[in-house]
């Protein structure tokens, strides 16, 4: 197995630095409310449901807007909707060195935002949309004038999406949906929501669900509150569907053959999110060592006890294994079909979550109190990474997913 990178990587991250210094860095510093002690609070609309306040997420789109006019946004999309044709193993490299590089305008994962942007929604368009939803939405995501939630968990269904209780039933030239769904991330300004709904078929049963794309001012529509987590500001909206009409060509991708299209979304991510949470862990463990090595208890560096080596050791190396799986996964996700390669995926996401968790604890205890304060990064780093364990498919449903493979059972 080759273990060197593609050889236009290293430019690439050189350059990118050079724009993150020179565009963003001095737009963070205007702004330094948002990313020290005060960033969760400064951030937070809490007033008005806990969702984002209007003025961080202008400066994400300020931001969005310099990477996108730098030709750095798109990177990852086909040339043709303007991108570099970005590949997976691409992505990863560059999803875990920007997480490296700590808490910042220039990669904030709280919101999902990045200088390298994240459009597994633009992907689901291109490879399932009509040509002429292709025409509607690829360019106005891009540029924001539109955008998408994603309406596939419920209040009783999550990770057994198959068993889902939303229904659209046929009505002469169009569909009509009811149900609830959960979790719907970003609804608070999405013009559309992704709404999976049973339209055939047996409760448990993959074939039957079809996508529709609602938008969020049609009538019977409601968001009735936002989900307040463990990492605010929130955008995670409750959605209830009451007698919601929508033409035939709401739907994306095929009637009853829904989950295709989620399926999509939800590889293009995974890889990305493992990439991401392998750079944070990445980060913790360097902060942690570097502050050992500074730190001076009982007339000696907090460095020389083993108490303090072992742990850090065991997750540098562990990090080291995970970076060569999050590489190898990502480079056959560009050779092969997305469900060939599934469990190795999978197999990178959770290890990768579980990973950044583990790192930004030790890095709190190595830190002492100051480690457990808002003035180091590591509790903001915590309580985001912690929610990729359950978020995108739980953990124990990705290790199920490797274990499908791995027993010859059920799907392969």
């Amino acid at each position: 197995m080759d273990f060197t990178l593609p050889d236009h990587l290293p430019g690439v991250l050189e350059e990118m630095d050079a724009f993150i210094e020179a565009e963003i860095k001095p737009l963070e510093r205007e702004h330094m409310q948002y990313f020290d002690r005060r960033r969760e609070y400064a951030r937070t609309d809490w007033e008005n449901g806990g969702i984002p306040q209007r003025a961080w997420e202008d400066l994400l789109d300020e931001m969005r807007r310099r990477a996108d006019a730098a030709g750095w946004l798109r990177y990852g999309l086909p040339a043709r909707f303007g991108g570099r044709d970005g590949s997976n193993i691409d992505m990863a490299v560059i999803r875990e060195h920007l997480a490296h590089k700590g808490l910042g305008l220039h990669n904030d994962l709280q919101d999902e935002s990045s200088i390298i942007g994240n459009f597994p929604q633009v992907i689901m368009m291109d490879r399932f949309g009509t040509e002429a939803q292709k025409a509607e939405w690829i360019e106005a995501m891009l540029t924001g004038e539109r955008s998408m939630a994603f309406g596939l968990t419920e209040p009783d269904h999550g990770s057994d999406a198959t068993w889902l209780e939303t229904r659209a039933e046929r009505d002469g030239d169009g569909w009509v949906i009811n149900g609830t769904k959960r979790w719907n991330t970003g609804v608070h300004r999405a013009t559309h929501d992704l709404i999976f709904a049973r339209t055939s078929g047996d409760p448990g049963q993959a074939r039957g669900i079809t996508a529709f794309l609602v938008p969020t001012d049609t009538p019977g529509f409601e968001v009735p509150y936002y989900w307040w987590t463990f990492n605010m500001p929130t955008d995670h909206g409750e959605v209830v569907l009451t007698d919601v009409r929508v033409p035939d060509d709401a739907i994306l991708g095929e009637v009853d053959r829904g989950l295709e299209v989620g399926q999509t979304f939800l590889h293009e991510n995974r890889i990305r999110q493992a990439a991401s949470s392998l750079g944070a862990a990445q980060y913790c463990i360097d902060r942690a060592v570097g502050y050992a090595g500074q730190r001076t208890v009982f007339g000696k560096p907090l460095a020389v006890n083993q108490a303090i080596q072992w742990p850090l050791v065991e997750l540098q190396t562990e990090a080291q294994m995970v970076r060569l799986l999050v590489y190898y996964a990502a480079t056959e996700l560009d050779r092969s079909h997305h469900m060939e390669v599934s469990d190795k995926v999978s197999m990178a996401n959770y290890r990768a979550n579980r990973l950044v968790c583990e790192a930004a604890d030790r890095a709190m205890q190595v830190h002492g109190g100051i480690g457990y304060s808002r003035h180091e990064p590591f509790e903001h780093i915590y309580r985001h990474h912690r929610r990729y364990r359950i978020t995108e498919g739980a953990e124990e449903i990705q290790i199920r997913r490797v274990a499908q493979r791995l027993f010859g059972f059920g799907r392969t």
